[in-house]
């Protein structure tokens, strides 16, 4: 049985991809929806598909419940962020209508909150998965991958570096402007402790890329990891910029935002990421992500992991598009029996993850 996956937001940026490699699929017919018709359809237009790809004008926030109704998709994967400043309306009409549903949300609030809609989403006999992204899918199949390893796992220290000439949208510059100099609630030496995000600016060098700034990020591994993993007694994730200074103006607004000189950056992310474009000759298209896993191992001794991984080419928006990818497959291929309302995380493993990332300009490394 061939089954309909409509994609919102399926031509942009993470949506694109996904569209793309689904596209391929003899058993997924995609329908790529968004507010423009004009762009669906060129898009789709664009694509080599197994099944012909349908294009369709949806708005999330106009009658979205009817275009699902008329629509019929057996699966819907959300893209369209930020979700920091949505609700669950989408959720809930997917549940009503009896279709599957994946986002790509890193809204820290946004997908630890999605089990809320876990009854009805098992009366509907449907799932639905919150955080199909990097973090926390791919973050906590390193995790459950590695934690057999230690006696105790007391402490991850990890985050990733973008790529200057890797696509960005409005979305995703609107949600790290959104806690750009706000508090950020972790777990530090086992106390419950406030960091701001963009700050605690510190350098790391990664494997054939060189140094690169890092700074607290939100990211819903705040909230999950120390309710899944126990043992925990420190969780610190960061992110930063290829560009040292983009970076560092970033981390320069972030104190003006923290003394109360700026309310907050959000509303100017669409200034901010135009004036970003303009530096792109100074960059590159690779990103990396990197995690250290310390603790108690299996001798009594200490132990750490590090695990390294670099996207080139320009592929790096794949790693967060893969969670979104494997879970469709796995729904158009009837291979999950789970129903409810959950965080991506135990859907996909290491293996999983790192195997369908084979093809593209990625690479890892473990130490």
């Amino acid at each position: 049985m061939i089954k309909r996956v409509l994609i919102i937001g399926g031509y942009g940026n993470f949506g694109s991809v996904i569209t793309k490699t689904l596209a391929a699929k003899h058993n997924i017919r995609v329908i790529i929806a968004g507010r423009s018709i004009e762009k669906a359809k060129k898009f789709a237009s664009d694509i080599e598909a197994a099944n012909e790809i349908e294009a369709v004008a949806v708005d999330i926030d106009k009658d979205f419940a009817e275009a699902l109704s008329s629509l019929k998709p057996h699966i819907v994967i959300h893209t369209s962020g930020p979700f920091q400043s949505q609700g669950y309306e989408v959720a809930k009409a997917c549940i009503d209508q009896g279709a599957h549903y994946i986002d790509l949300s890193d809204g820290r609030d946004f997908v630890e909150g999605i089990v809320e809609l876990n009854d009805r989403a098992k009366e509907h006999d449907v799932l639905v998965i919150s955080g199909a992204s990097s973090v926390p899918c791919l973050t906590a199949a390193l995790v459950d991958h590695y934690r057999d390893d230690f006696e105790s796992l007391d402490a991850l220290d990890y985050g990733i570096t973008t790529a200057q000439k890797t696509a960005r949208g409005l979305a995703t510059t609107a949600a790290i402007l959104g806690y750009t100099g706000m508090p950020i609630e972790t777990i530090i030496d086992g106390k419950q402790s406030k960091v701001y995000g963009w700050q605690g600016l510190h350098l790391r060098k990664y494997k054939g890329l060189g140094w690169r700034l890092l700074g607290n990020c939100d990211v819903p591994d705040l909230a999950l990891f120390p309710k899944r993993y126990p043992d925990l007694r420190t969780i610190r994730f960061y992110a930063g910029l290829e560009i040292s200074f983009i970076h560092i103006t970033l981390w320069i607004l972030s104190w003006l935002v923290q003394i109360g000189v700026i309310k907050n950056l959000k509303n100017a992310a669409s200034l901010l990421l135009r004036t970003s474009f303009l530096f792109d000759f100074l960059g590159t298209e690779n990103s990396a992500f990197h995690m250290t896993l310390s603790g108690k191992g299996k001798d009594g001794t200490m132990k750490s992991i590090t695990f390294e991984l670099t996207a080139r080419s320009g592929d790096g928006p794949y790693i967060p598009s893969m969670p979104a990818i494997l879970m469709a497959k796995k729904f158009a291929n009837d291979e999950i029996n789970d129903r409810g309302a959950f965080p991506c995380v135990g859907f996909i493993t290491r293996d999983e993850y790192l195997g369908a990332l084979n093809d593209m300009d990625i690479s890892w490394s473990i130490e």
